[in-house]
């Protein structure tokens, strides 16, 4: 007789705050930023040999799962339990998070999806950094300095000297998540002859906002030139004024 694998899920000792129901295949936990939640499955073998079953958990981050055994041999008719642990790093921000162990033995395997809840108040907050101007292109650095993902709304404007300020309509950016950046350039065809501020605007859900300005100076060559010409020439014309003997 070919053996089988059977799964369920344990209520044995559950931990503060998780809750599942017999025979569904998901494990639902929930638990804030540092806590170590412990949970257990149930492999049961329902035939008539004994049953080597494979158990592997996701690559960490998520969501931090660590197996107290890879594998498991059950004797036949026979239930094993397998302990976990889902570790929530303190530095994780508020969210669902989703992870799949599974269970294989006999060429054939069984998935249970772990679901975590991580409770915590939420906290959006970005920057805008290195703004710097060149090849006709605005270069600038968004961070995510909160704890939730964002998906920043950047705007442009630029205010010089002469004629009205020009705005460019805002625009969002990929999701960000918390304590990344993205380096990003807007294209910007400056004028012929003006000092410009240029001002970008960031905005996020939740009443976020951050701003940074850059100021360049723009000259056509022959003004160019004349600039740095002229007092040249007119310190030469100092150096070479004769002096009248005897004062």
């Amino acid at each position: 007789m070919r053996a089988a694998l059977a799964l369920v899920l344990a209520l044995a000792a559950p931990p503060p705050g998780a809750g599942w129901e017999s025979g569904r295949e998901y494990v639902y936990l929930e638990g804030s930023p540092g806590m170590v939640l412990e949970d257990r499955l149930s492999l049961t073998n329902p035939g008539a040999e004994a049953l080597t079953v494979e158990m592997k958990a996701p690559p960490s981050p998520a969501p931090w799962i660590a197996l107290a055994a890879g594998e498991v041999t059950i004797p036949a008719r026979t239930r094993a339990e397998i302990p976990f642990t889902v570790t929530v790093p303190a530095d994780t921000p508020p969210g669902e998070r989703t992870a799949t162990i599974t269970a294989s033995a006999d060429g054939r395997t069984e998935p249970i999806r772990v679901h975590l809840r991580v409770s915590g108040p939420k906290v959006p907050a970005l920057t805008v950094e290195d703004v710097s101007f060149s090849g006709g292109l605005v270069h600038y650095t968004v961070v995510n300095r909160g704890n939730t993902p964002l998906s920043p709304r950047v705007s442009l404007r630029a205010d010089g000297l002469f004629g009205a300020p020009v705005t460019r309509r805002a625009h969002e950016v990929r999701q960000l998540p918390p304590a990344q950046r993205v380096e990003l350039t807007e294209r910007w065809d400056p004028p012929a002859l003006d000092r410009v501020e240029l001002r970008l605007d960031v905005t996020a859900a939740g009443g976020v906002h951050s701003q940074a300005t850059v100021t360049k100076t723009f000259l056509p060559w022959p003004v160019l030139l004349l600039t740095l010409l002229v007092p040249a020439s007119l310190r030469l014309r100092l150096r070479r004024r004769p002096t009248r003997a005897g004062g």
